[in-house]
């Protein structure tokens, strides 16, 4: 007896993703960090790694001439939003919209501005405390723009808005293989950093494997990860996003120095020695460590340490340690153009 139920979609004979590049005329442009990704085995591979995508909502980000979007839809998914920035690669992208009808909507636009939130139905929305809903968004992403992406998404992730509102919506995406590293790295590795904090306290990180770059054409310097994140039901820091980012940019300003230096600078000079003492005293962190030394929880101890001394004092928050530098050395400059007009 035949199974019943509706047969897998598979994606029609199509030209090769080569053969697309050569028919359009497609050129990886430098200035873009484009870098195609040709073997279908790969791209598989990639997929594969974001689970199982049967009838899920998939946006993938910048697909270019559109081989990881091959093996999205022959996941047969329900629906697929591509959205690309380059108008080059919009008539290959059309050509592979017609052999899968009804299931892909492209956007011309940049993934910075778009509205994610108003990517997919609102029938797809589950409660945050709930397993993550069936939407994902999946990429291989232009070096030049992976990471403030990425710091733009975990602030969404943060506030649970853009494509965090349908709930803890998974991501697979492409990174050099050094910022995979930073976004993965344990306490005490070289690669700590502050990628390291901002997705872990967040999300759920995982390295899946890494693709040589000899994969891609052209081929880049480097070698490319894939990373997976899966937002946490409870971030491991419980305070605003901007705070938690100031707070760990601080400390790994000066990854060589002890993490009372990078701590200090959250402070005027004039009370920078007191204040900085203060802070490590409340959140229970030895001056010394070294900021790689430091785990989720020495930030999250930091961070609500800043956060009572911030409501305290309601103009701390608004101090910024650069502008008081470019201040001092104006003054030096005054000062010194006032003694050089005396001398005169």
């Amino acid at each position: 007896m035949a199974a019943s139920g509706k047969a897998a979609f598979r994606l029609p004979p199509l030209p090769t993703v080569r053969e697309i590049i050569k028919l359009f005329n497609l050129r990886a442009q430098k200035q873009l960090s484009q870098n195609f990704l040709l073997d279908l085995r790969l791209t598989d591979k990639i997929v594969r790694q974001a689970g199982k995508l049967k009838d899920a909502h998939v946006c993938e980000v910048g697909p270019g001439p559109g081989g990881i979007t091959r093996s999205i839809l022959n996941a047969d998914v329900a629906q697929l939003l591509l959205i690309e920035k380059d108008t080059r690669f919009i008539p290959g992208l059309q050509m592979l919209s017609e052999a899968a009808p009804g299931k892909v909507h492209i956007v011309h636009g940049d993934i910075l501005t778009y509205k994610m939130e108003r990517a997919f139905p609102k029938h797809l929305q589950k409660k945050w405390e709930d397993d993550p809903p069936n939407v994902h968004i999946i990429g291989n992403l232009p070096f030049s723009v992976s990471t403030p992406l990425i710091i733009r998404w975990l602030e969404n992730v943060s506030s649970r808005d853009g494509p965090f509102v349908y709930g803890r919506t998974q991501m697979t995406l492409t990174f050099q293989k050094e910022v995979a590293e930073r976004l993965t790295a344990t306490i005490g590795s070289k690669q700590r950093s502050r990628l390291s904090i901002m997705s872990q306290y967040l999300c759920t990180v995982q390295d899946c494997f890494t693709i040589p770059g000899r994969a891609f054409v052209p081929k880049p310097e480097v070698d490319v990860s894939v990373v997976h994140f899966t937002p946490l039901v409870q971030p491991k820091i419980q305070q605003p996003f901007k705070l938690v980012e100031r707070v760990v940019k601080s400390v790994f300003q000066f990854r060589r120095k002890y993490c009372c230096r990078g701590v200090g600078i959250l402070f005027p000079e004039a009370e920078r020695l007191e204040k900085s003492e203060q802070m490590l005293m409340l959140a229970d962190v030895d001056p010394i460590l070294r900021p790689a030394q430091l785990s989720i929880l020495h930030f999250k101890n930091l961070c609500d340490a800043y956060r009572k001394m911030c409501d305290e004092d309601t103009n701390l928050f608004s101090y910024n340690y650069r502008e008081e530098l470019k201040q001092k050395k104006r003054n030096r400059k005054k000062g010194y153009l006032e003694q050089s007009e005396q001398g005169d």
